[in-house]
């Protein structure tokens, strides 16, 4: 796996569309439904994977901009080495847009997996597991994420993300932290 970084972010309990009554929230890296601590873009502080290298890096931009990181849930990633081609029907390899140094975390808890779209190439786009309501089929833990790579990586390459979010798609290891 690939350490991507960091993210404090506001986590939000299962919105009402997504009806799989056993989700308690969305952990996903996606901030479609659990929103990232700040529009952090603008600064330019982010990592070749749009993630922070370290949690001091986040620190620090909030302290600068005066963005309040209390009861933010902190996590960290990685991601496996290639990503799925769906027109393709391949994996193929990625980089980050630039250099990253990620300092590994000393203690993590592995969550779970997401799937992540990318057609960007850089920046986490969409998670069809809570995006597309595919948690309403699909076998994910109380976080909306998978249990294993195994059952992300036999997702991603048997199908069962046609008609969602437009890929590539990457499969992401989520860490609380």
């Amino acid at each position: 796996m690939i350490p991507l970084g960091y993210l404090y972010k506001h986590v939000a309990d299962r919105p009402e569309w997504l009806t799989a009554t056993h989700v308690a929230d969305v952990y996903s890296l996606s901030g479609c439904v659990s929103k990232p601590f700040a529009d952090y873009v603008d600064y330019w502080k982010h990592n070749g994977y749009w993630l922070f290298n370290s949690p001091y890096e986040i620190t620090e931009l909030a302290n600068a901009a005066s963005i309040s990181l209390e009861g933010l849930k902190l996590f960290y990633y990685e991601a496996y080495e290639l990503q799925f081609d769906e027109d393709e029907e391949a994996w193929e390899a990625f980089e980050p847009w630039s250099p990253t140094e990620v300092v590994a975390p000393i203690s993590k808890k592995l969550e779970g997996f997401d799937i992540v779209s990318f057609t960007m190439g850089n920046i986490a786009e969409c998670s069809p597991l809570s995006c597309n309501s595919l948690e309403s089929r699909l076998p994910v833990n109380a976080h909306c994420l998978l249990g294993s790579f195994e059952e992300a990586r036999a997702i991603v390459e048997g199908g069962d993300l046609e008609n969602c979010e437009p890929g590539p798609y990457r499969v992401i290891a989520v860490y609380s932290v």
